[in-house]
């Protein structure tokens, strides 16, 4: 499959197979294609906590939910969380954010988050990227350091549906110019 048509077929699961586990070797593949991301001089600023054990996984799934709008409630189904922990930057990409006010570190976490899912997608695993949880709830469950900080969570499993929903995004006239705003 081209790589159009892979970020096409990627999309965000919030409904997973019941009682289809994820094989281990896939999810490292994911991770191993996440490792090989760029990153702001090259500081590599992560760390993925695998959960899969089944009564942990749904104790950090509850920390997912929204306390006052339902929502993430998805994440009990998903046979794996990843949790991705950010790690202190090099020092010279802690200069530059300082420098230039900007978050690298940020922009890292990203770029290696959809790495893991554009494999996942190759390799026929539903991802969803979850930014909604009550960190230091997740802290606690999985030992992570009070000073680390905890960016995203991505819950993986076999889609319930291989059925691909539209992309409603915006025309690209409306996203793009050339040579000025």
């Amino acid at each position: 499959m081209s790589f159009l048509d892979l970020v096409k077929t990627r999309q965000s699961v919030r409904k997973y197979s019941a009682g289809k586990p994820v094989e281990r070797e896939k999810i490292e593949r994911c991770i191993e294609t996440a490792r090989l991301a760029p990153s702001a001089c090259n500081s590599q600023p992560w760390r993925f906590v695998v959960v899969d054990d089944p009564k942990l996984k749904k104790a950090v799934a509850r920390e997912t939910f929204g306390k006052l709008v339902s929502f993430n409630h998805f994440s009990l189904e998903a046979p794996v969380l990843v949790v991705m922990v950010t790690e202190k930057p090099n020092m010279t990409s802690w200069i530059g954010r300082v420098v230039k006010n900007r978050q690298y570190y940020l922009m890292d976490i990203g770029i290696a988050a959809e790495h893991f899912c554009l494999q996942a997608a190759e390799i026929g695993l539903g991802t969803c990227m979850l930014g909604w949880f009550d960190e230091e709830g997740v802290k606690k469950l999985l030992g992570v350091p009070k000073r680390k900080r905890i960016d995203l969570i991505i819950a993986v499993g076999y889609t319930e549906v291989n059925k691909e929903r539209p992309k409603k995004r915006k025309e690209t006239d409306l996203i793009r110019s050339y040579n000025r705003y």
